[in-house]
């Protein structure tokens, strides 16, 4: 296999035609990059640059990263239109910086709560309430690890901001206080209360925050030295902006409005990452899929992760998840309809999309910052198109 990293003006593409081969850079300079690109198939890739700039005319996001890749190595990368358009024009570069949302959910807190149940600190069947006495109250104490991950605990979507508004401490004790909207394990309700819970739940059993847990635990073993809660200085510099509040514009700081409240940090958003460390997280993924790695967890522990299960609303079955991840459900619209059954994927409400097909081995990721500057933004359709390329493309 060919690999191809040259340095190049960021201004002028280079564009290389070897008989039937083609290669074709990002637009970006490589040279200082672990993650080499080989591309073939031209014309897939043509597709997708039109539909991603006819996103940006038709003003569906000022800009976005694309990514695709294999377990070993990269084989599509580029950057399109600007980060930034307020106040001032920054152009979208591979090393974009992205408020990532919900990708947190699997990203974070699920991987942590799965190394945690790998090395056997953690049961997926236990009840929260085991480990945090308190969640327990008004008929919570039987919801299981599980049903939380698969958000069928019964927990309302979202509670009010200002049950947030007096600190963290306050904070949990008022999720505490909720009651269940409905009977666990019968309804598939997507929740940010329950992967709040969830980040409570690591931090209680590592003796851990979730940010100094998955920084230990899943990041650095990972070589993701960019990803992180509350991004350190360098990484806010080059951070796609989304919106303003309280008159300034967020950039490396998290959109979430009960994120910012818990300081950043918790269980369903927070987390910052770029193209390049997303890219290292999926072709690990791709690689415990093969039974070749241990890190972050073993391969057993991947297996029951990624396995599909069905959920239910009005006791019909509307689709499948995984634990964390989404599969084939109501949010499955960024999916596109040509990656494998062994497709998982998530995406996250500032307009990013990651999906991780070990059938097909392939990795597919999109950035974006549909967000900036108006909130007005819609990207799942154009990320369901580009998945549906790359799965119709690979033939495995």
């Amino acid at each position: 296999m060919l690999h191809w990293n040259p340095k190049v003006s960021s201004r002028h593409p280079v564009i290389l035609f070897i008989g039937l081969a083609f290669f074709l850079n990002t637009g970006e300079d490589l040279s200082d990059s672990p993650l080499q690109a080989a591309q073939p198939q031209a014309s897939s890739f043509e597709l997708i640059e039109t539909i991603v700039k006819k996103g940006i005319k038709d003003g569906k996001m000022p800009g976005a990263v694309v990514v695709i890749a294999d377990h070993d190595k990269v084989l599509y990368r580029r950057a399109f239109g600007n980060r930034q358009v307020e106040p001032v024009a920054e152009p979208m570069t591979l090393d974009t910086v992205f408020d990532l949302a919900s990708l947190t959910k699997p990203i974070a807190t699920t991987t942590s709560v799965m190394k945690l149940i790998d090395e056997g600190k953690l049961s997926l069947r236990a009840n929260v309430s085991e480990y945090l006495p308190a969640f327990g109250q008004h008929g919570k104490d039987v919801i299981t690890v599980e049903d939380l991950l698969l958000h069928v605990g019964g927990l309302i979507p979202d509670n009010s901001l200002n049950d947030y508004r007096n600190g963290v401490e306050m904070s949990w004790k008022n999720i505490c206080e909720l009651k269940p909207i409905t009977k666990r394990g019968t309804r598939f309700t997507y929740t940010d209360v329950g992967f709040i819970v969830l980040g409570k739940l690591v931090e209680k059993v590592s003796g851990q925050t979730l940010d100094d847990f998955a920084q230990a635990d899943v990041f650095q073993p990972l070589e993701m030295s960019e990803t992180s809660f509350n991004p350190r200085a360098e990484l806010r510099k080059r951070a796609a902006p989304t919106e303003q509040r309280d008159g300034k514009w967020l950039k490396g700081e998290v959109h979430d409005p009960r994120a910012h409240l818990l300081n950043g940090v918790a269980g369903h958003a927070g987390l910052f990452s770029t193209a390049d460390d997303l890219t290292r997280y999926g072709q690990q993924m791709l690689r415990l899929a093969m039974g070749n790695e241990r890190l972050p967890f073993g391969p057993k522990t991947f297996s029951v992760m990624t396995r599909p299960r069905s959920v239910e609303r009005d006791s019909k079955v509307i689709g499948t998840r995984t634990y964390g991840w989404d599969h084939r459900s109501p949010f499955s619209s960024n999916r596109g309809d040509q990656f494998s059954d062994s497709a998982f994927g998530h995406g996250g409400f500032t307009g990013t999309v990651m999906w991780i097909d070990p059938e097909k081995d392939r990795v597919f990721i999109f950035l974006s910052n549909r967000l900036h500057p108006d909130g007005n933004g819609s990207v799942n359709r154009i990320a369901g198109e580009i998945a549906s390329i790359i799965g119709a493309a690979t033939k495995r």
